[in-house]
């Protein structure tokens, strides 16, 4: 049988990250919660673990040593890979259990249906998010699986494309736009739209800057859908909008126009990255099936990473 070298007690591996960072024993100690002697005899171990000396002391404090120095980052990325290691061991040892986040006007009902129906054991909750809400919902475990529409950020996260939305405007229903057959940007140029706090939401849906460059009409700043409402409702801006959102839902003083010339808005399914509940693989195989909108993204879905 091959040798596979020392086994490392990743304790230590541990003490002697805190002691690097520290560069000192006694603060190093204290920090962990330990006596400096049984600190010293840990980090002797690890040495005699590695069969190199890692630290050496100073009347300034604590260096590294050059093998010390070489072995850090590898001590890091040990820890790193560990904790995320018991992390989805124990998501799961818990599949049972599964948070499933929505934004306004996409329905996830078909596909929790189906879950519920394969795994009636499962703990299944839903929850509605907010147009800025399901990406730091993930990142957080407040949810699992959120359906959403791009754009957002997916650093940290698998995101699937389940299908596509047109856009449209959403004016209030005595405009001079409202039940026309479709609008182009040339119709709204001039047409103030309300401003939100994320770059890259604005320039996707208020296609800032337009096609020939130019800036979009500036708005007033909002943060919640119902003030964007009451904003275009009180005929002070317009607003683009996904197909999904139905305007006489929403209240019978809006209404839609679809507006031509514009790439369709993208919804998605995203989940963490490397998210091994067996509850989160199903939902995504049931929302591919079941939630296919008007136009689908292909018979798998666009995958996203």
């Amino acid at each position: 049988m091959p040798d596979s070298g020392p086994d490392l007690d990743l304790r230590l591996v541990r003490y002697f990250t805190v002691v690097a960072e520290q560069r000192h024993f006694g603060r190093a100690a204290e920090a962990l919660h330990i006596t400096q002697p049984s600190l010293s005899r840990q980090v002797r171990r690890l040495e005699q673990q590695l069969g190199a000396r890692l630290l050496d002391r100073t009347p300034q404090g604590t260096r590294l040593t050059e093998a010390g120095e070489a072995f850090l980052p590898s001590a890091k990325a040990l820890l790193r890979s560990a904790a995320q290691t018991v992390a989805e061991t124990r998501a799961a040892a818990r599949p049972s259990r599964i948070a499933i986040g929505f934004m306004t006007g996409l329905i996830v009902t078909p596909a929790v249906r189906e879950l519920r129906h394969r795994h009636p054991d499962a703990d299944v909750r839903t929850q509605h998010l907010d147009w800025n809400e399901p990406r730091p919902f993930l990142l957080g475990h407040r949810v699992d699986v959120a359906v959403a529409r791009l754009p957002m950020s997916t650093d940290g996260l698998h995101v699937t494309v389940l299908y596509d939305e047109p856009r449209m405007l959403l004016v209030p229903a005595d405009h001079r736009l409202a039940g026309k057959e479709s609008v182009t940007l040339d119709d709204i140029a001039d047409e103030p739209m309300p401003v939100l706090p994320d770059a890259s939401w604005n320039a996707f849906w208020r296609i800032d800057p337009r096609p020939d460059g130019s800036p979009a009409p500036g708005g007033p700043l909002v943060e919640a859908v119902e003030d964007k409402f009451e904003l275009i409702a009180s005929g002070q801006a317009v607003a683009i909008v996904s197909a999904g959102l139905r305007a006489d839902s929403v209240r019978p003083d809006l209404t839609t126009v679809p507006l031509h010339g514009v790439e369709p808005s993208h919804v998605v399914l995203a989940t963490r990255s490397g998210d091994r509940n067996r509850l989160v693989g199903a939902f995504r195989k049931y929302a591919r099936a079941h939630l296919t909108g008007t136009v689908q993204a292909g018979p798998e879905g666009g995958s996203l990473r």
